[in-house]
């Protein structure tokens, strides 16, 4: 048992209790996420054909990252990477979750989040707050990886990474604390994971405790499911599959409006953070639109790693405004943490299958944890700084440092892009020779050389070929319709 960490925590704690921080004033925190979502697929990010009203509002009403990133441009390295503000790579968590990686796998049995990583529930909790995971986990099954033992107090969904919309229709997998959930509010799934969460909110608010919910929906991800009354609404658009993903995303976006029309009606609103983005880019299967990016979900392009991201928190941050300066989902705990007034836990020590030297010399060189905190940039208190963050995925690779990129496909010659002028990534700078090109590649050496473990598992060969063809075949274009 760490008792150290132990005793560190319940000081803390107790400091807060005396000093007045701890209790119904402390800011509550909403994240909510959205799965396989194209960048261009709101009205905000540039869509005629989906219908998303609330979500563009929220937008209206707090900060819109114009280069807003991800630690993966899969789903579930880059839920690890929001969860635990480290770059998930740091941990061996490299790869997606899918039915049979444990044929990939190094060590099975770690198939999951590590059990020495925190996450925002473990951070949060100490500083008091109740904290709830409603939706999809994607972080493991088994003993040691379940929600409830890992930091959140309350949890209704699903372990796996997708499921059917329609649960009541036949066999599902939703739970609520370990129990099979036998009673759906909703017969469509993601109408169900809002009155979840509404609901829990609804309890804490009773209760005046502070609190964090992670909203996880799984839409829009397959399978396409939809309502007729959702379908309906879409009349002009004609791609059958496409007409499915804006229903999907019509869902979605109703639940962020009841969401936000709750703030207001229970007086929360001014006393909680919201933050709005994708866990990446959106694939081709869906029909999602990346707008002006190129690439996709599974490429490290910017249509893979780059999201719509939004912080809405009135009388906070201003509203109506852009933040230019890259952000990234790893910037979540820090800036969760300052809004509670609280610290970040210290790393456990390092498990049996991480270079312990290693690990020491990634902590000094890039720090135990990975982001910054958002708000004194949001308010204009410090002037953003130039950051440096780095990707890698099945054989490919990125560093994004300023305004320059290098991108290292599996599969062809190193890009060099600068994707802030130019997000759809038409202008390849790179040249035999090229100084900063070299610069940038021994940047990206040194990341992967301090990098404490391999991956701990791969995903199946097949994702490879998919991931090469976004590079070749998925330039920006027209919405789909």
């Amino acid at each position: 048992m760490e008792i150290l960490p132990m005793i560190r925590r319940s000081c803390f704690a107790f400091a807060l209790l005396i000093s007045g921080i701890a209790g119904a004033e402390q800011t509550n925190i909403i994240l909510i996420l959205s799965d396989d979502m194209g960048y261009g697929d709101l009205g905000y990010t540039g869509s005629q054909y989906l219908k998303t009203p609330h979500i563009d509002a929220l937008a209206k009403s707090g900060v819109f990252c114009e280069q807003g990133y991800v630690a993966s441009s899969v789903c579930s390295p880059s839920r690890a990477g929001l969860l635990t503000g480290r770059d998930p790579r740091r941990f061996g968590y490299e790869g997606n979750l899918n039915k049979g990686d444990a044929s990939y796998a190094t060590r099975p049995e770690l198939l999951g989040l590590p059990p020495g990583e925190h996450t925002l529930g473990d951070h949060l909790r100490p500083a008091g707050y109740q904290t709830a995971l409603i939706g999809k986990w994607h972080q493991g099954i088994g003993e040691g990886f379940h929600p409830n033992e890992r930091g959140f107090d309350y949890f209704c969904g699903m372990l796996g990474g997708s499921h059917s919309y329609f649960p009541t229709k036949g066999k599902h997998s939703i739970e609520r604390n370990g129990e099979p959930v036998t009673d759906f509010s909703s017969d469509y799934l993601t109408d169900f994971f809002t009155d979840e969460g509404i609901g829990w909110m609804k309890e804490q608010t009773k209760q005046e405790k502070p609190w964090f919910v992670f909203m996880s929906y799984n839409a829009p991800h397959g399978p396409m499911h939809a309502t007729e009354e959702d379908l309906a609404q879409f009349p002009d658009i004609q791609d059958p599959v496409r007409k499915k993903y804006a229903a999907m995303m019509l869902a979605l976006d109703r639940g962020v409006g009841r969401i936000q029309e709750w703030l207001k009606e229970s007086g929360q609103l001014e006393n909680t953070l919201v933050v709005f983005f994708s866990d990446n880019g959106g694939p081709s299967g869906n029909r999602s639109w990346n707008g002006q990016l190129s690439g996709g979900k599974g490429c490290l392009k910017e249509g893979g790693i780059r999201v719509p991201m939004i912080w809405s928190w009135p009388g906070t941050l201003a509203e109506g405004s852009r933040y230019s300066s890259p952000a990234s989902a790893l910037d979540l705990l820090p800036t969760f943490l300052a809004a509670a007034k609280s610290e970040a836990l210290p790393l456990s020590d390092p498990r049996s299958h991480e270079d312990k030297n290693n690990r020491k010399r990634a902590v000094k060189k890039y720090g135990a944890y990975d982001g910054t905190n958002l708000i004194p940039f949001f308010t204009g208190e410090k002037t953003s700084p130039k950051r440096t963050l780095f990707w890698r995925l099945q054989g490919q690779a990125v560093v994004l440092d300023g305004e320059d990129k290098l991108l290292r496909p599996s599969h062809r010659p190193a890009q060099y892009f600068q994707p802030a002028s130019d997000p759809g990534e038409l202008n390849d700078l790179a040249s035999p020779g090229n100084d900063r090109v070299l610069e940038l590649f021994r940047e990206l050496s040194d990341w992967e050389s301090t990098l404490p473990t391999v991956p701990l598992w791969d995903s199946s060969p097949y994702w490879n070929r998919s991931s090469a063809d976004y590079y070749d075949n998925r330039p920006p274009g027209e919405e789909p319709h």
